[in-house]
């Protein structure tokens, strides 16, 4: 029996990559930039209850992403942060094929239009290697999570993975998935060809 593919992929297959070739002439398909892996990156090192904290970040982490968190250690101790070298701090996933796609399903289209007073995603968080990062401050966004049953709030920064060359490359081709970004003047981007 196959399996139904994420409409992301398909849109990906189907609109993106003919929108890429005629835009930025490319020659071979394989030039034309994908999403290779997202990652979630957690971080409850400041939390007065630590182990508390970071138990709920991985089963909070879980439920938004269908996938098991990897729990992350600090990698030296700092005595400021009463943080020491080797302690549990926090929690990430890497999604990947499928799971990545329906993950970004439900972040573009259920996730970012609740999070309050949005504008838009700004395009100054690409680096020089055509990455894209962005930090959620609230993960009630998401519509798996269960507010009722909450005891914390926990922020995660979510980093997108692409094989783009530029920065340019990057925002043409997330832009095109549906990614609702903001230009440098705050007025919204408009696809062109």
């Amino acid at each position: 029996m196959k399996s139904n593919v994420p409409k992301f992929l398909k849109a990906y297959r189907e609109v993106v990559v003919p929108y890429l070739i005629e835009k930025n002439g490319y020659k071979n398909i394989h030039e034309v930039p994908k999403i290779v892996k997202i990652t979630l990156n957690c971080c409850v090192g400041s939390a007065g209850d630590i182990k508390d904290a970071l138990e709920e970040a991985v089963k909070e982490l879980a439920l938004i992403t269908g996938q098991k968190p990897v729990k992350t250690r600090a990698k030296k101790s700092i005595s400021n942060f009463k943080l020491r070298k080797g302690q549990e701090i926090g929690c990430k996933v890497t999604l990947r094929g499928e799971r990545m796609y329906e993950f970004l399903e439900r972040f573009v289209w259920a996730a970012l239009p609740r999070v309050r007073d949005f504008r838009g995603l700004p395009t100054r968080s690409f680096d020089a290697q055509g990455n894209y990062t962005i930090g959620i401050k609230d993960h009630t966004i998401f519509p798996e999570v269960d507010i009722e049953n909450l005891k914390r709030n926990i922020g995660f920064d979510v980093t997108i993975v692409t094989t783009a060359k530029t920065k340019k490359e990057a925002i043409d081709l997330l832009f095109a998935m549906g990614f609702p970004f903001i230009g440098e003047k705050g007025k919204p981007l408009v696809l062109s060809a």
